[in-house]
């Protein structure tokens, strides 16, 4: 049965909340054009509506490496001082327009040093431009709470020292740590290294695991480097036969380990084939602490509540469903236990109350 339609606007109200979403998939496409000018980079048009049509379908190839070169353009932009931040402030205000509450934004620093900034000066960059964007949300009423993790190139050699700015930045608005990049070839074990000090110094991190390589990837990260969180993790599926959970999907699971699960790049990606049979709403049923997620909104032509819409229209979910991806998200943030109940009880399901 399909569940009663939910209309675009009482979507875009429901309080939301992300925790896999990359800024540097995140940009206006009318940002990405100026700033190119600026610096001199050659884009594919300079037309934005062009622009923003050619990042979809250059990443719908269904190849996750093709994905990922999509970024050239927006890493070209992000290079300065003055990109970065504007980069940043945008980004809160376009969460915060399409009602998120609450946001976990991740990049790379080592992806941003080409025109000599250093990778300091990346951070405390982005920190300015998110603060300032959080300062005019707050001012507008539509207030939104933006943490970051920084991330580690799984295959390049600097993971050690994006993992060692996290530990530098935890007190400065950096709430965790991620491995990004290629998946196939590139374990995560291979870093197991920069895990084990995250660990020693309390610093929560989430992995990348289970999109382009299966359970080995899924069980490196849960098992040997310590994941709280999977980003992706889809593949976990390969792990379930006939609704019978095997041993690592069940230890998942029962131990509430969250999946930052990304529909509409998943498709782009080759992951699942359809919005209606995308493993979110199976692993959702089978209990697991599933969360909606964006992955790049620019790259993948989407946002949180056009996500929300696909899985209502094309999956059968109902505003209960999207509360509790949403309570489930805000479960496994980054951030103190205190501060996550008062969001749930305060924000969340009032919010969810009032705009249904």
């Amino acid at each position: 049965m399909t569940a009663p339609r939910i209309d675009t606007e009482t979507l875009r109200r429901l309080p939301k909340a992300v925790l896999h979403d990359h800024l540097d998939g995140g940009l206006r496409p009318a940002t990405v054009i100026e700033l190119a000018a600026a610096v001199g980079h050659t884009l594919p048009t300079t037309d934005p509506d062009e622009l923003a049509a050619w990042y979809v379908e250059a990443a719908g190839s269904g190849d996750l490496v093709r994905y990922i070169g999509t970024f050239e353009h927006t890493l070209a932009v992000m290079q300065t001082r003055e990109g970065l931040l504007r980069v940043a402030e945008e980004y809160v205000l376009d969460l915060a327009a399409d009602g998120v509450v609450y946001a976990e934004v991740r990049y790379a620093p080592e992806l941003n040093t080409r025109a000599g900034l250093t990778l300091a000066e990346v951070v405390e960059t982005v920190q300015q431009g998110l603060a300032a964007g959080m300062a005019k949300a707050a001012a507008a009423g539509t207030p939104v709470r933006v943490g970051t993790l920084l991330c580690g190139m799984r295959m390049f050699d600097r993971v050690g020292e994006a993992a060692e700015l996290a530990v530098a930045y935890r007190d400065a608005g950096v709430v965790g740590f991620d491995i990004a990049g290629a998946e196939d070839g590139f374990p995560p074990a291979d870093h197991l290294a920069a895990f084990e000090h995250l660990r020693a110094e309390s610093v929560p991190f989430t992995i990348h695991a289970g999109e382009a390589y299966g359970l080995p990837s899924i069980h490196q990260a849960v098992q040997v480097c310590g994941a709280q969180r999977l980003g992706h993790g889809v593949r976990i599926t390969e792990d379930i036969v006939d609704g019978k959970l095997g041993r690592l999907a069940g230890w998942v699971r029962d131990r509430r380990i969250a999946l930052e699960m990304c529909p509409t790049s998943n498709l782009q990606t080759g992951c699942a084939t359809s919005i209606a049979e995308h493993p979110i709403t199976a692993l959702k049923d089978l209990g697991f602490r599933v969360t909606l997620n964006t992955d790049n909104r620019l790259v993948s032509g989407t946002t949180m509540t056009r996500e929300m819409a696909l899985l209502v229209e094309e999956a059968g979910w109902t505003a209960e469903d999207l509360r509790t991806v949403t309570v489930n998200a805000v479960k496994s943030a980054f951030i103190p236990f205190d501060e996550r109940k008062a969001l749930i009880e305060d924000v969340i399901l009032p919010g969810y109350a009032e705009a249904l």
